[in-house]
């Protein structure tokens, strides 16, 4: 699987194809020893999540979780994880859609981080990606992620319904999309 995704190039506003496939090892790899020293160094949120016990003992073994990476010149240049079978609407009562269960963004791509970013859409582009799964899976566009604290506006800015913080999940804010119809 290879879904081509378009971003925009940092330094001079250029759009640029990128790559979008689903995660590998390699991606880990990348992950482990190109991001996250940058991640710690930069305390950013995410740090601690491990893509390692990710890949090989959720996606590689729970056929309702799947994996998927954005590849830029040779670059990983964001992560997903998400589950297909599990997660209700809270919108829609009774009826299902994809829940993201991690996305990163890698951290040349974070104005946090480095300004300009290398590059600009990953998050956006993983999440339209998300979006299109939920569609063929049947789920009409509905996806549901809890959102770090340093994200939140992020979300909000796609569009996403802020459906208030959830004590079950260490109370952090659960955003989720509603139906969206495929183009005729």
């Amino acid at each position: 699987m290879r879904t081509k995704v378009s971003l925009i190039r940092g330094q001079d506003s250029i759009a640029v194809e990128a790559d979008l496939v689903e995660l590998a090892q390699n991606h880990v790899n990348d992950y482990t020893s190109n991001w996250k020293e940058q991640l710690r160094l930069y305390g950013q949120e995410d740090k601690f999540w491990d893509w390692e016990f990710k890949l090989k003992f959720i996606i590689n073994r729970q056929e309702n979780r799947e994996g998927y990476a954005i590849e830029y010149s040779g670059e990983t240049q964001g992560l997903m994880l998400i589950e297909t079978q599990m997660h209700g609407s809270r919108i829609s009562e009774g009826k299902r859609l994809v829940y993201i269960d991690g996305i990163a963004s890698a951290p040349w791509n974070r104005e946090f981080i480095q300004r300009p970013p290398k590059l600009k859409g990953v998050g956006t582009a993983l999440l339209a990606f998300a979006r299109n799964r939920s569609i063929e899976l049947g789920y009409e566009g509905r996806v549901g992620l809890h959102s770090l604290p340093g994200a939140e506006e992020f979300y909000e800015n796609q569009g996403m319904i802020d459906l208030g913080e959830d004590e079950d999940y260490d109370d952090l804010v659960y955003f989720e999309y509603g139906v969206r119809r495929s183009p005729e």
